[in-house]
Order: structure tokens, then sequence, then C-alpha cells
């Protein structure tokens, strides 16, 4: 495997950074999570302006362009050969000193690994998954902003030790108002009536680019789509539920907190998504090899 660090290839073993990053010490840095289908980097430009929207949050000046870091990610895939993949992009605030102060870093690193990923065994889509909600709230706006893809992702790795505690993959977690806003590592969806509703981004939810798109694809169906702030209640009582993520991609969910959704199996319109997304997916991108 070949990895990328500020504009040089590392094989795995030698691929390293300073034990004085921010990125390390502090979760100071924003990330992306990336696909790649069938030769093509998918929604690169959107991934991209998402990195550069959370680094502006932070005040982190990116080192490259964006055309820059886009034709580094493609490079990065063409050199591990890679077709169906999965990329993260990673900025650190870089090498510092062991203050919180960011002023006193030299500049910011960019690191690529582009390697595989399976992220729910393949059953998981077949019959769906069986959630929680946990007690760990989403962080506030006021806090630390759900909006910014960061490097600190302890919010949500407490939240997935308690789906794990649970005996569960995923999990819902609440606003501090007690709305839903997503869950661990996805976006989530809900079915009523013929009708999709999904949490609003002010709810706490990620600026999904694989919430985007299936909401893209389900208006192009013809399907309803609402952002409505959401109870576990509206949850509980859905026709059919599902999450989304770049990892994930599409999800059915058929039980939430012991109550079953629906039938208790991927709903007919879940199911449609996942195609018209897997159809998507493998037919458009930035192409890897031209």
């Amino acid at each position: 495997m070949k990895i990328y660090i500020d504009g040089r290839y590392y094989d795995e073993k030698n691929a390293k950074i300073s034990v004085f990053d921010h990125g390390l010490l502090y979760g100071d840095g924003v990330f992306e999570g990336i696909r790649a289908y069938n030769g093509r980097v998918f929604k690169l430009k959107e991934h991209v302006d998402r990195l550069f929207y959370s680094a502006k949050a932070i005040l982190l000046t990116l080192p490259l362009t964006h055309a820059e870091i886009s034709r580094a990610v493609v490079e990065t895939c063409r050199r591990n050969k890679i077709k169906d993949g999965y990329i993260r992009l990673v900025v650190t605030r870089g090498k510092g000193t062991l203050g919180l102060n960011p002023n006193k870093c030299e500049r910011p690193s960019i690191i690529i690994i582009a390697d595989k990923i399976q992220l729910y065994p393949p059953e998981y889509y077949e019959r769906g998954l069986d959630i929680v909600t946990v007690p760990t709230t989403r962080n506030l706006h006021s806090a630390l902003n759900p909006a910014i893809k960061s490097l600190n992702y302890l919010n949500n790795i407490l939240a997935k030790i308690e789906a794990n505690n649970a005996g569960c993959e995923e999990a819902i977690m609440l606003n501090a108002e007690g709305y839903v806003a997503e869950c661990t590592g996805d976006n989530l969806f809900i079915i009523k009536d013929g009708r999709m509703s999904t949490p609003p981004l002010a709810a706490g939810a990620l600026y999904g680019i694989t919430r985007g798109t299936v909401m893209d694809l389900a208006r192009a169906a013809g399907i309803e789509v609402s952002e409505p702030n959401l109870t576990r209640y509206d949850v509980f009582n859905a026709d059919e539920c599902f999450v989304t993520g770049t990892g994930a991609e599409v999800v059915p969910v058929v039980k939430v907190d012991g109550r079953v959704i629906g039938s208790g199996k991927p709903g007919s319109i879940t199911r449609n998504l996942v195609k018209a997304y897997h159809a998507l997916t493998n037919s458009t991108g930035e192409p890897i090899y031209a």
C-alpha cells in the first residue's frame, strides 16, 4: 500500500507523522471518507468542498488547492490499483508544541489512504439492522458544531461503545432537546405513508453527502422528502427506516429499541433506493484511470 503524506508516497510501515502533530495530540484537524466504485471516485468534488468548509470553520488553512487535493486523491487510488475502495483524506493542524495553541504548529499535513472497507457484514443489507438509542447526546452547535467533520470523534465513539454494549452495530443519538440527530456514523431516514423524512441539519445531523444523494434519488422517484424534527416515537411508528453514509451506503433498519419497524423486513422503498444508489455509484464519478 502506498500512503500519501505531504506530497510524497510511503509504504505503510514507513508512513509516519510526528508525535507532536496536533491531530494526534488534540484531534485538531478535519477529514473525509470517500468511496471509489468501478474505477471512479464518487462525489469527489462534494467531499473536497466539505473538507474546505470544515477547515474554514476551525481556521485551518489547507496547504493545497481544491484541484491539487482532488488530483492527489485520484493519484493515490491509481498507485494503489483501486477500482472499488475507500479513501480516507485527512488534514491535521501539523507538528506543534505540547500546548493547545494552534499558532505554534508549523504547517498542516495532508494524508491520503486508499484501501478496502466493509463497514457492515453483507447479511445486514439483506435482513436489516437492529439499533438502539443511546444516552450520549450529539454535540451542541455552540460547542463542537456537528457540521464540522473533525478528527475529534469522541462524541460518536462514546455512542458507538454504548451501541456495542447493547449488542448493536449502530445507534441513534438524540440532541440536547431530545430530537433525533443522527446515528454514530450515519444519517437516519424514515418512510411513513410513502413520504420520506430525515432529521434537519440544525438538529445535529452531519451534512451527509450520501444523505443528500439519497434525498435527490427519492425526489427523482417522485417521493416527497422533508426534514422535520423527529422523535423516537416517529421512528418507532415508521413504515420503513434506513441509515446512510459513505462507508455504509444505504442500510435498512428493522428494529429500534425493541420496536419492530413496519413488517420487520427491509421495505420496498428502501430496496428501490438501494438499487438506485448502486446504479449511480457505479456509473458516475471522477475517473481514476483516464
